[in-house]
């Protein structure tokens, strides 16, 4: 689970935000354009989908 989140934010550890990849990730599900997604957008996102998140990433942890 957190291999999977080490290797997703690659280069933007500190940052994550403003990783090209979970911007990605986050526009395909929510439907927001990647260039919108900043640090308010990316935070309020986490926080509204916490759980489905959280299922994600178990998942993410069993796939590897």
């Amino acid at each position: 689970m957190l291999a999977f989140l080490w290797k997703s934010s690659r280069g933007y550890r500190l940052r994550p935000w403003a990783s090209p990849y979970l911007r990605w990730r986050m526009e395909t599900y929510w439907g927001t354009h990647a260039e919108a997604i900043g640090f308010r957008e990316f935070w309020a996102f986490l926080w509204q989908h916490r759980f489905e998140m959280w299922r994600f990433l178990r998942w993410a942890g069993r796939m590897s």
